[in-house]
């Protein structure tokens, strides 16, 4: 086979796989949104209480949420609970497209205005570096990859550090794939948290560990 061939193949197997992510998406997002009111408090508390009880270094460290959007799960009154108990809070702000993101300081009383894509963000509170981040995801897969909005901000934003954030992935059991085929520029959670309990990835594998355990680590 030519460069050329190889070229033309390579490029045809990504636009396949971005037509794929692009239809996973939009299947997952419209699943998610489904879900009723009472279902999507149900699983969120459960959520909510694995990563309280689960991630209680988190009391201590430098946080960065999301505000929810599109049915995520709302990260805000477990991310108050940390506060309350130490933690500093920070939202991400999307500066200019392709570049990563700045965390800014915030708190449930911080004014806040619409940013990309509407989503609220702090209005000109210090930005700061983050310790962990919790991470919405419109999918994830077997080991430990998530399945984003497309625009890679994430990930570019935790190649930035030189030491990685602590990352949590969360997402309903609903949101789960086989596979989502990840690019170079992916990066895996270090633990995906769902209504059925906490994951770990360990050798490219994401494996169930039970919360007394998770403590431990």
């Amino acid at each position: 086979m030519t460069t050329r061939s190889r070229s033309e193949l390579t490029l045809k197997t990504m636009d396949n796989l971005l037509a794929w992510r692009k239809n996973q998406r939009k299947q997952l997002i419209a699943t998610r949104e489904a879900i009723s009111d009472t279902i999507h408090q149900q699983w969120s508390q459960a959520i909510s209480d694995s990563l309280m009880q689960g991630f209680p270094q988190l009391q201590k460290m430098t946080i960065g949420i999301y505000w929810p959007f599109r049915g995520e799960y709302d990260p805000r009154s477990i991310a108050q609970h940390f506060r309350q108990q130490g933690a500093t809070l920070a939202l991400p702000e999307v500066i200019n497209k392709d570049e990563p993101l700045c965390f800014r300081l915030w708190s449930p009383n911080t004014p806040m205005r619409n940013g990309a894509y509407g989503i609220p963000v702090p209005v000109e509170t210090e930005i700061i570096r983050i310790d962990a981040m919790i991470i919405p995801m419109v999918g994830f897969d077997q080991h430990g990859y998530r399945l984003g909005y497309g625009s890679g901000y994430f990930d570019r934003t935790l190649a930035t550090y030189e030491t990685r954030p602590l990352t949590i992935g969360v997402a309903f059991e609903i949101q789960r794939l086989d596979n989502i085929y990840p690019q170079p520029h992916d990066i895996a959670m270090h633990y995906i948290v769902t209504e059925k309990g906490i994951s770990q990835t360990v050798n490219n594998e994401l494996n169930f560990i039970p919360t007394p355990r998770c403590i431990d680590m």
